[in-house]
């Protein structure tokens, strides 16, 4: 046998044996695919700092993977195709990663989610809450979400609707086209309703360009009672100025904001910004209600929130809010897939059994950061929510007036808190249209009373006539409108040749 061919089969099977010691076996590579850019909540330099935390906790507890080692390393997903990309180079250039932490943006993680489920690898992100990705039996198969999906918040929009015996809706939500964020969040709303019966309303405005809050207001002026926004803050707020002005504000109608991530970028509930419109503001938020998530606060947290603060800081971010929903999910997403894969080795199993060690992450409750985290046996995390509202309107305070816990399915309202309405369910009279009665003075029919009903007449001939002319065009319009939102309704669902598989019908 020639040297040069022996020395071949001694380096491959130096290879094979270093790739099975013992210690490479207890190595654990981790891929985080986030964006670099810090426009981002979930930026790699806000995560870092909360996967670094939750290393360090890993490896400190002895009992918990004694011996086991991890190493992380960052790629940039530019919440596009980007991830995919960065997976695939990750894989041939290096080795197969372990476990996948992220993506967050839609369109970034459904095909690395695709490729780690072909490839049996574990995925774990605190994004990827869109609808579509419910689907786990074939796409999805190894994606495990530790932050709230929007479906689950739809069920807490649907034991709210229940709890206060409200049926129909109006969906007011802000779309780029891009990201679709808000897309995303409302749809999860429209699922649940959808699935119930519930009348909905749907209107969608571009942030980028003139938003018309008035053509809003008048969209659902007189027809829903209960209107449910995503939007920015200062969109949110000048929906609710405009509410005001046309006299929505008297408690005839309910106005829900979506604010799920504790960032400005979405409408945070706050009223106050030092101009003159701040106290007309005030009156208007006395209708609004934020949905939010609901934060319970363990004495760890704080020293968490603390480092984090502080690491972010040195890279000069400057934020009101340093810990938010993503930050603290991948920290809860490290932990885990330790508590998985402590269990799985002491089962006889390794890290390269990502069917078992995925199935061992659903359907749990174990403790996170900032409380319990439950996994549902689909594996996505059941989700908490608050609802806060005004309760001193002098002062303008806010509080929380309500909480939906996911696992139970129940919505309630906070006991022993005033209310602005008063105490229990909000009472719509959902169908209720205005009208206008002017009381008879004189029933006597004078000369000017006759001249007065013939000219009435006149004008009222007019008039119909006029309405007929409207109502024609208007049915016209109606058709055309209708026409083109089923051709939207068909390019959504051939979004892009890697979107997500989405069900909402209101593109």
């Amino acid at each position: 046998m020639p040297s040069s061919l022996l020395l071949d089969l001694l380096v491959v099977a130096l290879v094979v044996l270093v790739k099975s010691s013992p210690l490479e076996d207890k190595k654990v590579n981790l891929l985080v695919i986030l964006p670099k850019d810090d426009k981002y909540m979930f930026s790699i330099h806000r995560v870092q700092p909360a996967i670094n935390y939750a290393l360090r906790s890993v490896e400190s507890n002895a009992s918990l993977l004694p011996g086991f080692t991890f190493n992380a390393t960052y790629r940039d997903s530019d919440c596009g195709n980007q991830a995919l990309f960065s997976l695939v180079d990750t894989a041939l250039k290096e080795q197969k990663p372990d476990v996948v932490l992220g993506p967050v943006c839609e369109y970034a993680a459904a095909p690395v989610a695709r490729l780690a489920s072909h490839w049996k690898l574990p995925m774990i992100s605190a994004g990827a809450l869109a609808t579509g990705f419910m689907q786990k039996v074939d796409e999805y198969s190894h994606l495990t979400r530790v932050a709230p999906a929007y479906t689950k918040m739809g069920e807490m929009f649907l034991a709210m609707f229940r709890y206060h015996k409200w049926s129909r809706a109006a969906l007011l939500y802000s779309d780029d086209n891009v990201e679709r964020n808000c897309y995303f969040t409302v749809e999860g709303v429209h699922t649940a309703f959808k699935e119930e019966g519930y009348h909905m309303v749907v209107h969608n405005f571009d942030e980028a360009k003139h938003v018309d809050v008035e053509d809003i207001i008048h969209s659902i002026q007189n027809k829903e009672r209960v209107v449910i926004m995503c939007a920015s803050s200062d969109t949110v707020r000048n929906i609710m100025l405009a509410a005001h002005r046309q006299g929505l504000t008297k408690g005839d109608y309910v106005f829900i904001n979506i604010e799920l991530f504790n960032s400005s970028s979405y409408g945070d509930g706050s009223w106050r910004r030092g101009d003159k419109h701040d106290v007309e503001a005030k009156q208007a938020y006395s209708s609004l209600q934020t949905v939010t998530l609901l934060r319970t606060v363990k004495p760890e947290f704080e020293k968490f929130s603390i480092e984090v603060k502080s690491s972010v800081q040195k890279l000069g971010l400057a934020e009101d809010d340093y810990v938010n929903m993503f930050v603290e999910g991948f920290h809860d997403a490290i932990i885990l897939y330790a508590l998985a894969l402590h269990e799985l080795v002491k089962s006889g199993f390794s890290k390269k059994d990502g069917d078992k060690l995925v199935q061992q992450m659903w359907n749990r409750t174990y403790e996170g950061i900032a409380g319990q985290v439950s996994i549902d046996p689909n594996g996505d995390r059941y989700g908490d929510f608050s609802v806060i509202g005004m309760t001193d309107l002098e002062a303008g305070t806010q509080e929380v007036i309500g909480d939906f816990f996911g696992i139970q399915g129940n919505f309630e309202l906070r006991p022993n808190l005033k209310t602005l309405w008063g105490t229990g369910r909000i009472r719509l009279v959902e169908n209720k249209v205005f009208e206008t009665i002017t009381p008879c003075k004189s029933c006597g029919l004078g000369e000017s009373a006759v001249t007065g009903i013939v000219v009435g007449a006149l004008l009222g001939t007019g008039l119909l006539m006029a309405f007929y002319f409207f109502r024609k065009k208007y049915r016209i319009t109606i058709e055309r409108r209708n026409h083109h939102d089923d051709c939207n309704i068909g390019k959504h669902r051939q979004l892009r040749e890697d979107s997500i598989r989405s069900n909402f019908s209101a593109a």
